[in-house]
């Protein structure tokens, strides 16, 4: 049995057709669900609304604005604290090329181009041994085997969008 639109009409706040209301009380007599959401409706509705102390209002903004005061705090340490760290790591691991620098320039400098070369030759030898794997892999897997691959990255990517969007979203309200 379909109850939305008898939840709809028992919910909403317009006035329904005549017609609705026939399809409602006939409704109402099978439907013990809808019967006991009529009830709680009613009397939600004729429930007495309790208005506030006085000052209420006043003494909400002021709890508001020394939440906002304590939590504009916290990120600031927060972020002094992030700030004073990635400096400190920073110093920590630069301290030993510094003092090669300040000791030594030509060394410094040498040691820099080297370190590069490094890095260069790094680089093309993972890049020749990448376009060997991905010539010779195809071979060994299966296209069912590159379809499990596929599903499986694509369920990561997922859950990757999800987690995001459930942890950095910006809530609405107050």
């Amino acid at each position: 049995m379909n109850h939305r639109p008898f939840e709809d009409w028992l919910l909403a706040d317009e006035r329904i057709s005549s017609e609705q209301t026939r399809e409602l009380q006939s409704h109402l007599r099978v439907c013990a669900s809808c019967a006991a959401l009529a009830e709680v409706n009613i009397a939600l509705r004729s429930a007495k609304t309790v208005s506030p102390k006085p000052g209420f209002t006043a003494r909400w903004q002021l709890k508001l604005t020394e939440r906002l005061q304590v939590q504009r705090k916290r990120q600031l340490l927060g972020g002094l604290i992030l700030v004073m760290g990635t400096l400190g790591l920073l110093a920590w691991f630069t301290a030993p090329w510094l003092g090669t620098a300040l000791r030594s320039p030509v060394e410094f400098i040498a040691s820099w181009i080297g370190y590069l070369g490094f890095v260069v030759t790094t680089v093309q030898a993972f890049s020749q041994a990448g376009s060997v794997l991905l010539r010779v892999l195809p071979g060994f897997i299966t296209p069912y085997m590159w379809m499990v691959i596929a599903s499986t990255a694509s369920g990561i990517c997922l859950l990757w969008i999800v987690s995001i969007w459930k942890f950095f979203r910006i809530p609405q309200g107050v």
